[in-house]
């Protein structure tokens, strides 16, 4: 459900020198599972409770912090000061920490790792070790008010970019604004135009930059410019680099725009805030007429590798990702489950990404990257506003990139 890659601080030194740290003894029989929850306590509940209700004289002791920089700094306090909970989340955000620290318990010898789906095991996984089981995925791509569409007479999914371009220009001639995307992250449409290079590149491209086989201006340059045609053409305005996510969606909402880059997280907010529209999520289309989604494994659940109760822990992390744990979570979030042993039933709206979203045919570069994937984040995200003003162009963009990397070195 993450809309962005947040830069975060790393782990202080302090926490590396006390990896292993818990807040007691392993295994004392307790039957009491501590967990750190980064989806609220309304959400959670019902999951804790059928839990319960499966395993009689087990209990869950849940604390909260919402996503992502706020969970991700308490965490971090908590696995600093050997205070952690037996059970936590592990993010695209933290998980070089948390793997490299020695946090979280080795996953890969539990007898129901098969359930999770490779594209989740492979994101979390280091040196063969799978430290987070993930239940979910999110895509990102158009999503479209079929309403205002058909108002320019939309009949199917633009096939390349040009088409998308095309009906971009249909809807501004007819007085509608067609597409936004919000300027505090990496957007969505960028997103996928690069998951479309990496697969060009056997999906080695990210490999390719950081071992200096290749770089951000000979692999991004091509998509950047694709992406600038929405500003150079005035098909979408500058403006956008000062609008977050939410604001995206609450125009969307009130159908000021017709389209916006956003992922299935966002369906949710949107329908709750607007039932009454007609909606349908599109993939991105490229240059060539192949198509792709954004998109990134959801956070796993991890379990510290010195949990109080550490039979206690396996056995609630057994069975959030069983079918029954599953299907409970998945009532209440509606996420896209990629759990082998349970198909979810999703909205309608979802239909077009679903099968991708399953199968880990996504991208998002902030997950590929192999380290420093914050301070990567913070400077795309920093030239691209600049770009999207108009005082960079999209080469410049590669370039700063790749000075960027070469900084962290």
């Amino acid at each position: 459900m993450k809309r962005t890659i947040v830069a975060v601080a790393a782990v202080a030194t302090a926490a590396a020198a006390l990896t292993g740290c818990s807040s007691g003894s392993s295994g004392d029989g307790s039957k009491t599972v501590t967990f750190l929850s980064w989806d609220n306590e309304q959400t959670m509940k019902p999951v804790f409770a059928e839990f319960e209700k499966e395993n009689p004289g087990y209990t869950v002791k849940a604390s909260y912090a919402p996503p992502v920089p706020q969970y991700i700094q308490k965490l971090q306090t908590q696995l600093g000061s050997g205070t952690a909970p037996d059970v936590f989340i592990i993010t695209a955000e933290n998980k070089t920490q948390i793997m490299n620290g020695g946090f979280a318990k080795d996953l890969s010898g539990e007898s129901w790792i098969s359930n999770i789906a490779q594209k989740a095991k492979d994101t979390y996984t280091k040196d063969g070790k799978v430290y987070g089981a993930a239940t979910a995925s999110w895509g990102g791509g158009i999503l479209v008010n079929k309403d205002l569409l058909a108002k320019v007479g939309y009949s199917e999914a633009p096939k390349t970019w040009d088409d998308f371009l095309a009906l971009c220009k249909k809807l501004k001639d007819a007085g509608i604004t067609p597409f936004y995307e919000a300027g505090d992250g990496i957007p969505v449409s960028l997103d996928a135009l690069l998951g479309l290079q990496n697969e060009s590149m056997g999906g080695k491209m990210d490999a390719d930059i950081w071992s200096g086989k290749t770089t951000f201006e000979k692999t991004w340059t091509p998509a950047l410019k694709t992406w600038y045609q929405l500003f150079d053409t005035g098909l979408q305005a500058r403006t956008v680099a000062g609008l977050t996510g939410d604001q995206v969606a609450q125009q969307f909402e009130q159908g000021q725009v017709a389209m916006i880059g956003t992922g299935s997280w966002a369906l949710g907010g949107i329908q709750a805030a607007a039932p009454n529209l007609k909606l349908e999520y599109l993939a991105i289309p490229g240059a060539d007429g192949k198509s792709f989604w954004a998109g990134a494994v959801s956070p796993g659940y991890a379990i510290n590798a010195k949990a109080k109760d550490s039979a206690a822990a396996e056995k609630f992390v057994q069975f959030l990702q069983s079918k029954k744990g599953v299907e409970v979570y998945q009532k209440q979030t509606q996420s896209i489950t990629t759990t082998a042993d349970f198909t979810p039933t999703l909205d309608p709206s979802l239909t077009s990404m679903v099968k991708a979203v399953r199968a880990g045919d996504f991208y998002l570069p902030q997950v590929s990257w192999p380290d420093h994937s914050d301070v990567m984040n913070s400077e795309a995200v920093a030239l691209l506003q600049q770009a999207i003003t108009g005082k960079i162009t999209p080469e410049q963009v590669a370039t700063g990139m790749d000075q960027k990397l070469q900084s962290t070195k």
